[in-house]
């Protein structure tokens, strides 16, 4: 049978999702997303499901609410799974109350998966917990915009005011005079502290904490718009003592990442937990060969190999597959010494039974070839497991020390089909501060996808390569990196554009 699940998608930080959510994401044939459901999470997706956006922001809806109710009640009737995403939590002024009732009313199967509610989430992020025992124990969420057909108030504006609760209210900037107002007619104290928390959880959330009798003057002048939480109480006193989210070192900064898809992760998680709005733009992806029988041949005569040299990750990845695929295992690499460029490509090794004769302190060839010929590497024979096309400094040294060098492709980078819209619409809205660039293919594939002309608009933004091969390609095109690690590695690069931005 098919079901719909109402999925609360949370705030908008991406850590926030839940287990249960990604894993039905995962597994449906719809999604059915809204405006403040992060698009982040559409990539959980199946690559065949439906993706379907039923937003509406500031009243501008792409469906109204009823023809949402009919396209998931619709696509529940054509057999589907539906995964109804829905930002914060589906019950709480998400109207997934209303979408239940639709669904029992056409027999149709559902879920609900709860969501983290921006009414918790936001002001937790802001520095302001919502009950605290030096000010209430209690909370009341609150609609700052009601249904413009009801013909009477659900509010009882003085018992919130005569309240020691903590008021959280969605929706509600745009009505900010009136409720400030209604709270102090009814008995609030123009002191009393209030905050306001804009884009809760994400990488471009902004906060403020003001009076009941000046919130509203100050919101105007900061220019504060939707999506905000209003939070009223004294427990936004704390907010200058708890704040830590906007505190991080990237907060609100746009930072592109190039790396394939595959490979991408580890340095966009990196700039996220600094706080940086990351935009992932792969310039290359990582395919595996045609034909792979020459490695499979080279993998079948390792006897006479002294040397296997891992340059990265996807070198140690596909050479395994291959292990695997031939009915080998780690045990075929016995009595050979092993290199790994890199601590990413080491502990690559290390997971799989493999620790390193050698890594060396520098990730740059003449460090590669100092460090090996210290361990006797003239005259031994030397594998390289590389991608199909790289850089040749690597075997040209190893060659020119007195090592027999054989470079063994087992996997190939090729440039992606990715659109630049979004990228060059973020540079145009200043929105983007930094671009990384971790290898020269990342480089080249970047000026193949992104003209040469776009990016000398915009000069303040920094370009960051992770060493100074990368470097020198980026110089190639007339640009000169302003931020470059002393360690080449992704740590390193991250650690270097925090200092850098």
């Amino acid at each position: 049978m098919s079901t719909v699940y109402l999925i609360g998608a949370g705030p908008g930080d991406p850590g926030l999702l839940t287990v249960k959510a990604k894993e039905l994401i995962e597994t449906c044939d719809v999604v059915v997303y809204d405006y403040l459901a992060n698009k982040e999470f559409l990539k959980y997706a199946r690559k065949d499901a439906e993706i379907i956006y039923v937003g509406k922001k500031g009243g501008d809806h792409t469906l109204p609410q009823d023809q949402i109710n009919a396209l998931i009640i619709s696509k529940a009737k054509e057999g589907k799974s539906v995964a109804r995403l829905k930002g914060g939590d589906p019950y709480v002024f998400g109207r997934g109350g209303e979408e239940a009732e639709e669904l029992v009313a056409e027999g149709i199967a559902f879920e609900v998966v709860p969501g983290v509610t921006a009414g918790v989430a936001a002001p937790a992020y802001a520095g302001i917990p919502v009950t605290h025992r030096d000010f209430t124990t209690s909370v009341c969420f609150i609609t700052g915009h009601e249904d413009p057909t009801k013909e009477e108030t659900g509010h009882n504006w003085e018992v919130y005011a005569k309240s020691n609760s903590t008021l959280v209210f969605y929706m509600g900037v745009k009505n900010l005079p009136m409720i400030a107002g209604n709270l102090m007619a009814g008995g609030r104290s123009k002191d009393t502290p209030v905050a306001l928390v804009r884009w809760g959880t994400r990488c471009n959330q902004e906060s403020m904490v003001s009076t009941l009798e000046n919130v509203a003057a100050e919101a105007e002048k900061r220019k504060f718009a939707a999506p905000s939480i209003i939070i009223v109480g004294g427990v936004c006193s704390l907010a200058s003592k708890l704040s830590w989210f906007e505190k991080k070192p990237l907060l609100g900064k746009g930072v592109v990442v190039t790396r394939a898809r595959e490979q991408a992760s580890d340095l966009a998680d990196l700039m996220r937990h600094m706080g940086a709005c990351v935009y992932e733009f792969p310039t290359i992806t990582v395919e595996p060969l045609d034909d792979y029988e020459e490695v499979e041949q080279a993998i079948l005569t390792l006897g006479g190999v002294d040397w296997v040299i891992f340059t990265s990750v996807n070198g140690v990845k596909h050479f395994w597959n291959q292990l695997g695929e031939i009915g080998l295992d780690t045990r075929a690499l016995g009595g050979i010494s092993v290199a790994a460029i890199g601590p990413a490509t080491a502990d690559e090794l290390k997971a799989r039974g493999v620790l390193p004769d050698f890594v060396p302190p520098k990730y740059v060839a003449e460090e590669i070839v100092a460090g090996l010929l210290e361990r006797g590497i003239a005259g031994k024979n030397v594998l390289i497991p590389r991608a199909k096309v790289a850089r040749e400094v690597l075997p040209e040294e190893l060659a020119r020390a007195g090592a027999n060098v054989r470079i063994l492709p087992v996997y190939e980078t090729r440039l992606t089909q990715q659109d630049p819209t979004e990228i060059l619409d973020a540079l145009a809205a200043g929105k983007i501060q930094a671009i990384t660039f971790t290898s020269s293919s990342t480089v080249e594939n970047f000026f193949d996808l992104v003209p040469l002309e776009a990016l000398r608009l915009y000069p303040g933004v920094k370009l960051a390569c992770i060493g100074p091969v990368t470097a020198k390609t980026l110089t190639r095109y007339g640009f000169r990196p302003h931020i470059q690690p002393e360690d080449y590695t992704i740590p390193g690069l991250a650690e270097a554009l925090g200092k850098g931005l």
